[in-house]
């Protein structure tokens, strides 16, 4: 697929020159944030690595090709643009042969930042295995991703619209590491923890580094999932986010959404139950992840083990 890479001049750069570079998905310009807004916090994102000396490189597919570093006329265009395909694994080949307009989802960020060499990506919550997934089947291709694509993902967990016991147990099964970030608890999303411990934990952006390397070094196929909590000033607290979830639940059920719409759904309908909280914490949290990608980025350079 690496003939198939259009990567930005900067991002190029970066990697020859090994500098820090992290990747950013676009199905959250696309499909995951409200108009006009996305793009406003599309370029947030990136403009808060640049100031943590990091080259951002948003991915998305544009005309036949897999673009590492979206240009904010590109940005704009899958911010407005009707009709834009959420690609994943299967979709890849599709989206290059029809030339569709595509946003990535964690797992084609996670393929594209590892074949343009890029080993950070920042996101907000990755996709899990979705409530009533014993009768459904429904589990997001994130986590088989993660399972085989060495990448370090910087979330806030998985999205609180999920079960992340399961979603935990599947990772768990995959030989996934979690390690949270300065917490023992799993996050969720809006909220800062769930009731799930975590077995692994990092301190610092350096600790994540040197498991990763050592990862590496074993020979180990999997990614890393690094939770990190939204700041507590900026999360909603756990049983008001049930609250609304159990609403939202009942409102797609009834509506008969399932299959890609289910995650636009229901965090659209989080957003009107929560009278647009929702919005303001995804932001937090999404940015609190880049900044902690670009430590983790430069972390990677610095070649030091740090027990």
């Amino acid at each position: 697929m690496k003939e198939y890479l259009s990567v930005r001049q900067d991002v190029a750069e970066a990697i020859r020159k090994q500098r820090p570079v992290i990747a950013l998905e676009s199905t959250i310009i696309a499909h995951g944030l409200p108009r006009p807004r996305n793009v406003k916090i599309a370029l947030q994102a990136e403009e808060e690595a640049r100031k943590l000396g990091v080259v951002p490189a948003t991915v998305g597919i544009l005309e036949g090709r897999v673009v590492i570093g979206l240009n904010p006329e590109q940005i704009e265009l899958l911010g407005s643009a009707q009709e834009v395909l959420k690609v994943s694994r299967k979709d890849f080949a599709y989206a290059l042969a029809t030339g569709r307009v595509g946003a990535t989802t964690v797992c084609a960020t996670m393929m594209a930042a590892h074949l343009a060499g890029i080993q950070v990506f920042a996101t907000g919550g990755i996709g899990g295995v979705h409530r009533g997934a014993e009768e459904s089947f429904d589990i997001s291709a994130d986590l088989l991703e993660l399972s085989r694509t060495p990448v370090i993902v910087v979330s806030a967990g998985a999205k609180s619209i999920l079960d992340l016991r399961k979603t935990l147990e599947f990772l768990e099964t995959r030989g996934v590491p979690v390690l949270g970030y300065k917490t023992s608890l799993f996050p969720a999303f809006y909220s800062a923890e769930s009731e799930l411990s975590l077995d692994l934990a990092a301190d610092s952006p350096e600790q994540i580094a040197a498991v990763y390397r050592m990862q590496r070094h074993l020979g180990f196929e999997q990614g890393m999932l690094v939770a990190n909590p939204v700041p507590k000033e900026h999360e909603i607290a756990r049983e008001t986010m049930e609250q609304y979830l159990r609403t939202a639940l009942s409102d797609m059920a009834t509506a008969g959404v399932s299959g890609k719409q289910v995650t636009p759904f229901l965090l659209s309908r989080v957003l009107e139950l929560s009278g647009g909280k929702s919005l303001e914490t995804n932001i937090e949290l999404l940015l609190n992840n880049v900044r902690l990608a670009c430590g983790i980025a430069g972390a990677l350079l610095s070649g030091k083990f740090v027990s």
